[in-house]
């Protein structure tokens, strides 16, 4: 009996998260120095507790969360403020369109120091279900373990799609969906067993898409909003390697092309404006109505002497749905080369109001250019601006948009300059840009342990159902479906 009187509050005390009750020693008017950085940052309600610590030396943290208009939440740790899921759940609901107040108080040298509060708002426009991205070593020419991820966003839970692990020796890439419809996906296996996987309508086939026609396999991928068709570069590419310090790789290309692929005949249409033997064409995006095809476009040049003379301007051509043709001009949205830039990735927001790129010195291999920024161009008004809330002194690369069009998400490499993690961001019915914050994780000690880049981030509005077993059959079978090419006169 005894022993239970001694386990009993003990058991309670443990199940209650008990704290140390404290009055602070020193009161700082100064914010304290977290990581992730997520002070003053806009939030949506559904996504997963921002855990967070403070780069000082501590014996215990302890954050006292409290929202604006009702609830509140207080946690104390040796190393990390985690935040219980369902209680910050319960918050982010109670106090959506309003903010939390979050006071950081350390425990040092056994006296606790008390910092300045910081705000996080929180929207009412709700993220998509989760993201979708590629985890990749370092690396240039031997691939190593790598794979297809997605994360659910309300929670820390990540679960593989498909992994190279299946197929030894192959690089899976360029995954799209169809505005973050998780049933309709697009993934490039390379290597040996290589096949552009299409899930669509229920099925999921393997194709060869190199023809007599074309120069090379499809590359970067878009969805037409219709889900009927896929716009692809075709890019016969070349890697080299710097000599100078700072710059490691570039990706170049010798040609490319850009072309369209048509589900349902199962053929790959084009014209001579999307193939000029001048011109290298890449990175083409629908319009969200599906009537425009957005694509960059520099003047050719003599590879590898000239790769960085190769700046890329964005333009346009109309795209008739109904008889997949062509428009009869190219419109030249950004041009940038002029101003010794290049420009690649455009990416419209699916409500039509906006287009983001990344603007670089030069070429379309961005994501090694420390000098990379996202820009925003405002297809009401034709105007174009950098987003200096969001870009660093390191690269800003790879970039989607949400389906409701209230968030982005993009790669950036400011933490070390070596790895690309992903960054959230909010954009308001006005077109404010929030402050962005680092995707969270369940111990923020994981970008510091992990030797992994997050490539391609892409958001999802549902659970992908990609069956990675019949994706390894059918790869392994050596069956593929081939694209026909069609070939499309100018009207």
């Amino acid at each position: 009996m005894k022993h239970s009187l001694l386990y009993f509050p003990f058991l309670l005390c443990a199940l209650a998260a008990c704290h140390e009750a404290f009055t602070p020693s020193e009161t700082r008017d100064e914010l304290p120095v977290l990581f992730p950085d997520y002070a003053g940052v806009t939030i949506p309600a559904n996504i997963a507790p921002l855990n967070f610590r403070v780069e000082a030396a501590y014996t215990k943290i302890d954050a006292l969360i409290e929202g604006s208009r009702s609830g509140r939440i207080q946690v104390q740790h040796s190393r990390v403020a985690a935040i219980p899921p369902g209680k910050w759940s319960e918050l982010l609901a109670a106090n959506a369109g309003g903010e939390l107040r979050v006071r950081v108080s350390l425990k040092q040298a056994g006296k606790w120091i008390q910092y300045k509060a910081f705000s996080i708002h929180i929207s009412t426009s709700p993220v998509d279900y989760g993201l979708v991205y590629r985890l990749i070593p370092p690396g240039y020419e031997v691939y190593g373990k790598m794979g297809i991820y997605q994360r659910r966003l309300s929670d820390f839970t990540q679960t593989a799609l498909i992994e190279n692990t299946l197929m030894p020796g192959n690089c899976m890439n360029c995954h799209s969906f169809c505005a973050g419809n998780p049933e309709q996906m697009n993934l490039h296996i390379r290597g040996t067993h290589g096949a552009t996987v299409v899930m669509s309508d229920g099925r999921t086939e393997l194709y060869n898409t190199k023809t007599g026609q074309t120069i090379a396999n499809c590359v970067y991928p878009y969805w037409h909003p219709s889900g009927a068709y896929l716009a692809y570069s075709v890019n016969e590419t070349r890697q080299v390697f710097h000599e100078q310090k700072g710059k490691r790789v570039e990706v170049v290309d010798v040609r490319s092309d850009v072309v369209v692929y048509n589900l349902q005949t199962n053929e790959l249409l084009s014209c001579p404006l999307l193939r000029s033997e001048n011109a290298f064409e890449t990175f083409p995006a629908f319009s969200p109505d599906g009537r425009r095809l957005y694509f960059c476009s520099a003047q050719a040049r003599s590879i590898p002497n000239e790769y960085d003379q190769v700046r890329y301007e964005l333009c346009s051509i109309a795209f008739d749905p109904e008889s997949g043709t062509f428009g009869q001009e190219v419109d030249t949205l950004v041009s940038a080369a002029g101003r010794g830039k290049s420009v690649s990735f455009p990416r419209p927001s699916y409500d039509g109001k906006y287009l983001m790129y990344v603007l670089s010195d030069y070429g379309n291999f961005s994501i090694w250019h420390k000098e990379a920024d996202l820009w925003l161009l405002d297809l009401r008004t034709n105007e174009a601006r950098e987003l200096s809330e969001v870009n660093s002194g390191d690269v800003e690369s790879y970039h989607s948009w949400s389906s409701n069009s209230r968030w982005f998400v993009f790669s950036s490499r400011r933490m070390d300059g070596l790895y690309t993690h992903p960054y959230l961001a909010s954009v308001d019915e006005a077109g404010t840009i929030g402050k962005p914050f680092l995707l969270p994780q369940k111990d923020p000690a994981y970008y510091e342990s992990s030797l992994y880049s997050f490539n391609i981030p892409e958001f999802v509005k549902g659970k992908v159902r990609l069956n990675a077993r019949e994706v390894q059959r059918k790869a392994l079978s050596g069956r593929r479906i081939q694209m026909e090419y069609k070939a499309m006169p100018l009207p």
